[in-house]
């Protein structure tokens, strides 16, 4: 089945602060990443989509270079990932899927310990943390162990931890993942207004095509290693009520298709996953939930 809009290639593009050409990545016979081809646009919040085993979190791990890469595949913000890995790693913040946060510890120090990995310089180190956490809302119970803390609080302090090496690129591997409605809305109300005092580009993976539709600027969607459709929400569902109305005649006063009704006409199959699991949980539930996406993603 076509796709109502095809990738736009990378050159198409002039400045990217993710750029992507031909990327390719196996485990061994497996193909992950199928020569994806792919620009994020400075400031932008930019979301790959698509159901398990697609090659999200298998792209996200080579632009943060956690994953190998040959020269000339991959560049954030003009920095080779393959030549340049130290360059690029300092201009991210990652939040991966799989739990980050140390319970035993409080969030002061979570985000401490961060500061460290980061080499943040000690004078500044203090002031730096504690600004990360403000950003977040979390300033109040910084001093309490993480172990108390809600779903939503422990994901809105991993932000912090990523937030405190002030990073121009931000990668969120389902960010909301196990959280219900108000506790995903208080993690998205933080990352448009870090975004919007900082200038930062976000680049995130979610299950939830209701939460692409409503956060991201771009979406690309993508299916066994490729992207099958790139544009804005409303430029995929527009594109797919004319080819409805093309290919069967069907009427405008048809149900306007959803982000989800896209991708189904473009893989040819639904959204599963840990993703719709919208418990708000405690600690042991976050780790509980992300462990399970780690095993299935």
């Amino acid at each position: 089945m076509t796709a109502p809009l095809q990738p736009q290639p990378p050159e198409s593009i002039p400045e990217a602060a993710v750029r992507c050409r031909g990327l390719r990545y196996a485990f061994g016979t497996v193909t992950a990443v199928d020569g994806l081809d792919l620009s994020v646009t400075p400031g932008e919040v930019f979301g790959l989509l698509g159901p398990n085993g697609a090659g999200k979190t298998t792209t996200m791990r080579t632009i943060t270079t956690l994953l190998p890469v040959p020269p000339g595949v991959i560049e954030v913000f003009g920095h080779d990932a393959a030549r340049q890995r130290m360059a690029v790693r300092r201009l991210l913040g990652y939040v991966p899927q799989q739990l980050s946060a140390d319970g035993g510890l409080t969030g002061r120090e979570n985000v401490a310990l961060f500061a460290r990995v980061f080499d943040s310089p000690r004078r500044e180190r203090a002031d730096r943390v504690a600004q990360a956490l403000e950003a977040v809302g979390l300033a109040d119970v910084a001093d309490r162990l993480v172990s108390t803390y809600s779903g939503g609080m422990v994901r809105r302090l991993e932000l912090a931890q990523a937030l405190v090496s002030a990073p121009r690129l931000m990668i969120l591997d389902e960010p909301t993942v196990g959280l219900d409605p108000i506790a995903r809305d208080s993690v998205w109300d933080r990352i448009n207004r870090i975004r919007a005092g900082t200038g930062m580009t976000v680049l995130v993976t979610t299950h939830s095509m209701e939460e692409a539709d409503r956060r991201c600027d771009r979406v690309a969607l993508m299916h066994q290693g490729r992207i099958r459709a790139l544009g804005t929400p409303d430029e995929l569902k527009g594109a797919l009520v004319a080819h409805r109305r093309e290919a069967d005649g069907e009427s405008a006063e048809a149900a306007p298709p959803t982000l989800e009704d896209v991708f189904r006409h473009v893989a040819g199959s639904g959204l599963t996953g840990p993703g719709a699991d919208e418990e708000r949980g405690e600690f042991r539930d976050v780790r509980r939930t992300r462990r399970t996406a780690s095993r299935v993603g």
